[in-house]
């Protein structure tokens, strides 16, 4: 039986070109295609150009996934749906009919998250019913109240999603923390798929690497921001050993 790399690349022993399809990943469940919100697209143009590039990657569901972040990007569920409502009508005027495109939203972990989950603000979350919540942190300073947060988001009916843990530097050299937030906190965990290339630096590779051996990985994400995020994707990340590996898992993308 061909494996799944052979069926998305091609050929027992031909190389990935770079054409190569994500496809069976169906859904991109990180990006930041939406225009005007944070530091992703800039205008309705750019996010289709980013759209077109990720679905030539084979992707059929984009959960665009904006910063909320203090005072920094103040995005409000009001104005990502704006924002969504405002693509999906470009997107429908391009022709660009069979890519499904959602929202969500990439919470930053700081006292204003943990007031709006007090407070019982409407959290943007994906995955239907499943609620999943997408989450970051300081990639530098680990938070002092993060199994607070997390244990508050699960009290309220959420199932807190890590993003790209292999980026935070205070949890370089601690992988059994990682393991735990997941086993014994429930934390699912999503790893950038640009990690695997080196993109972010040899060391979220390494760590990137050590979750796929582990069998960590629930969601893979493109973070997408920009089109060097999909140049990296289509010409560097796809080659990689790993992406194998990474695609024999049982990941959640294609329940989206």
């Amino acid at each position: 039986m061909a494996s799944l790399w052979q069926r998305l690349f091609g050929g027992a022993t031909s190389a990935p070109v770079a054409t190569a399809s994500l496809a069976a990943l169906m859904a991109d469940m990180h990006s930041h295609l939406l225009p005007g919100l944070d530091d992703g697209a800039e205008t309705v143009e750019h996010s289709l150009d980013l759209l077109r590039a990720l679905r030539g990657l084979g992707y059929r569901k984009l959960v665009m996934t904006p910063h909320i972040m203090g005072d920094f990007y103040k995005n409000t569920p009001e104005g990502i749906r704006a924002a969504l409502k405002l693509l999906r009508e470009a997107a429908a005027a391009a022709g660009l009919h069979d890519v499904a495109l959602e929202c969500a939203a990439e919470y930053y972990l700081d006292e204003f998250l943990g007031r709006k989950l007090a407070d019982g603000t409407e959290m943007l979350t994906f995955g239907g019913d499943k609620r999943y919540l997408l989450f970051e942190t300081s990639y530098m300073n680990e938070p002092l109240n993060l199994f607070d947060i997390i244990f508050e988001m699960k009290s309220q009916g959420y199932q807190p999603v890590l993003a790209h843990p292999e980026r935070y530097t205070y949890l370089y050299g601690r992988f059994a923390e990682i393991e735990k937030m997941r086993r014994d906190y429930g934390v699912l965990l999503q790893v950038n798929l640009n990690s695997l290339a080196g993109y972010y630096s040899p060391a979220a590779k390494k760590v990137a690497e050590q979750l796929i051996d582990g069998e960590l990985v629930d969601f893979v994400g493109t973070d997408t921001h920009h089109l060097r995020h999909t140049d990296t994707l289509t010409k560097r990340t796809l080659v990689q050993p790993y992406m194998e590996k990474l695609l024999r898992l049982p990941l959640l993308n294609n329940t989206l």
